[in-house]
């Protein structure tokens, strides 16, 4: 129903004088096509004009009538055509009817005679009710499809993430990504760099902003983190020179995104890294001691271009944990705005230092839940654990 359209309205009363009335009184809406009227003498035929008018929205009944009084008939309108709108008209102080008719899902009630004033203000008040409902409905699928593609989206984003996890006696690795939204911008990643299995490449990474943009641009990252990783004796700063110069190219809505890459040499326990703003990532050590990689290559890629990405190399005693993480986990916060921080962080990596990997991942996530006490989720939360023992 839009306002090009013309309203059909079933108007029920078995009155033999009922049609000529109605058209005489609504002849200018009639003749504006504002309305079209369908008539039926009793309930039965209403219903059998209702199974053939789809496009009848609104009803307007008598409740005294042979064969089908108006009360059944609202039932049967309840009962078979939800979408219908129906307005009662009754005898002046037939309240009982009124109200049960109200009761049986009537929009509004007029009374006899008919003050078509009054009966001219109900129907215009009730159009425009369900021209808000079919507005709502309308909106609602919108929204259920938008959902729906959400979902597609979350499951896509979910299923490019890595789930194939290590766990051998030389190596655990284990990782999570929780969006706050059903897409977000974090990500992390892990694969061999060699045929061999010897060098290993870490990544986890943080797009600004959240939800589909950010999604896109992070599968984008992710994309180009591997292509440039794989090409021979690539170091993590070179890899990050060459993508984030693709980043900033037609990069119209200044988007970046902060990145630790690192690549494992499992024979000689090194590890070669590149911080391009990311947070800090930890070594817990397994004597307890939580230390730092405090040292920073530059700014987030996409930012500006040409910008040249320097890497460090620290090495690895056995037993060690690197524990990789984004922000949205120091910046979990509760209703009273404390965060999570990094100093809680370390006590808790400090105290559950034996854990294996996975174990560690999912701890570290439940202490967030109950710091956070059931606020809501305000960004993306990215866990990567990597336990190293060195072969002999």
């Amino acid at each position: 129903m839009t306002k090009s359209t013309p309203t059909k309205i079933l108007i029920v009363d078995d009155e033999p004088d009922i049609e000529v009335l109605m058209t005489q009184r609504f002849r200018r809406q009639l003749r504006e096509k504002k309305f079209i009227f369908c008539f039926a003498q009793s309930g039965i035929e209403a219903l059998e004009l209702l199974s053939k008018n789809q496009d009848i929205h609104l009803v307007i009944s008598d409740i005294n009538m042979p064969e089908m009084d108006g009360l059944t008939l609202l039932k049967k309108i309840s009962e078979k055509f939800p979408a219908v709108i129906p307005i009662i008209v009754s005898a002046y102080g037939d309240m009982n009817n009124i109200r049960a008719a109200m009761n049986l899902g009537a929009f509004d009630f007029i009374t006899k005679p008919i003050n078509f004033e009054d009966l001219t203000v109900t129907i215009d008040k009730t159009l425009a009710h369900i021209q808000n409902l079919m507005t709502a409905k309308k909106n609602k699928r919108q929204l259920d499809s938008i959902l729906h593609e959400l979902n597609v989206a979350s499951e896509i984003q979910q299923s490019i993430l890595p789930h194939n996890f290590i766990k051998n006696e030389s190596l655990e690795i284990f990782a999570e990504m929780a969006a706050a939204k059903e897409v977000g911008g974090d990500f992390y990643d892990f694969f061999w760099v060699d045929k061999e299995k010897t060098k290993l490449a870490l990544v986890i990474a943080d797009v600004s902003g959240k939800g589909v943009a950010a999604a896109l641009f992070m599968t984008v990252s992710r994309t180009l983190i591997r292509a440039h990783a794989y090409s021979k004796d690539k170091t993590p700063g070179a890899c990050l020179d060459e993508v984030n110069n693709i980043l900033c190219k037609d990069n119209k809505n200044v988007m970046f995104v902060t990145t630790f890459y690192a690549i494992l040499d499992l024979q000689a326990g090194t590890l070669s890294y590149c911080n391009a703003g990311h947070n800090r990532p930890y070594i817990v050590h397994s004597d307890g001691k939580v230390e730092a990689i405090s040292q920073f290559h530059g700014m987030a890629l996409g930012v500006t271009e040409d910008n040249h990405y320097k890497e460090d190399t620290l090495n690895l005693r056995s037993g060690d944990v690197l524990f990789l993480y984004t922000d949205g986990v120091t910046e979990a916060e509760k209703s009273d705005g404390n965060m999570y921080g990094e100093k809680r962080l370390m006590e808790n990596l400090n105290q559950h230092k034996d854990l294996a990997a996975d174990e560690l991942v999912h701890t570290i996530k439940s202490e967030i839940s109950q710091f956070v006490s059931g606020y809501q989720q305000s960004d993306d939360i990215t866990i990567l654990a990597m336990r190293y023992v060195a072969t002999k």
